[in-house]
């Protein structure tokens, strides 16, 4: 059974009297254990599907199984707990809160989900010493460098042990050589057994990953896996 299996996914716009198709008729699947690129121009419907996958957003038809669960028939409750436990969410703009510790912004989604807080202190430091920030566990946002607070965003990624590691353009906003050591830390990660999907239009960040979705006009283009 895959992880993730889409059939027929479309999402339409209603704009005016107008339609937009962000998503025609998507159709993947992606196993437990894989790491791979969703790839595409600007407007090519990639970050719509990968909204669609995080739960972060409903098709306008076709379905949607996560672990053999049919996302379309969860009601909100549900669908919170999934984008909080099961996928770990990774942006380009880092989305940490200013004024909290890098320890602290590792914590919240095991605050949501309601753990205790000598239980959430052990996995927020188990989670920073895996992107190996475990000294810096103390300093707030503006004392770490983009590289070390993208390491914060992947770890508290992390720290629910989620199903599915999705990130967004996650060197956008780094210089090559962070986005190098950013793309390292993935590759480990992904060794040590987590599923990574990364949504980019960079060929060089997507040619970390093991297969390559190539999304154009709404449309899965081309689906290649790298002989390993």
């Amino acid at each position: 059974m895959a992880l993730i299996e889409t059939t027929n996914l479309w999402k339409t716009y209603v704009m005016g009297n107008e339609k937009i198709h962000a998503l025609r008729g998507v159709s993947v699947q992606i196993e437990k254990g894989e790491y791979v690129a969703i790839m595409g121009p600007s407007g090519s419907g990639k970050s719509t599907l990968m909204n669609l996958i995080g739960c972060l957003d409903t098709p306008s038809q076709g379905a949607y199984m996560l672990n053999g669960k049919q996302v379309g028939e969860m009601n909100d409750d549900e669908l919170a707990r999934i984008r909080n436990e099961e996928i770990g969410f990774v942006f380009q703009t880092f989305n940490l809160l200013p004024r909290a510790t890098a320890l602290h912004n590792v914590e919240l989604p095991l605050i949501y989900a309601g753990v205790t807080s000598k239980v959430r202190g052990e996995r927020a430091r188990g989670a920073l010493d895996k992107v190996e920030l475990g000294d810096r566990k103390g300093h707030r946002p503006n004392e770490l460098s983009g590289g070390q607070r993208q390491r914060v965003a992947i770890a508290r990624a992390l720290v629910n042990d989620p199903s599915i590691l999705l990130a967004d353009e996650p060197t956008g906003n780094l210089d090559s050589k962070t986005g190098v050591e950013i793309m390292n830390l993935f590759a480990k990660l992904h060794e040590a057994g987590n599923t990574i999907i990364l949504v980019t239009h960079e060929p060089e960040v997507a040619a970390h990953a093991h297969r390559s979705i190539h999304i154009r006009d709404g449309q899965v283009e081309k689906d290649v896996t790298r002989a390993a």
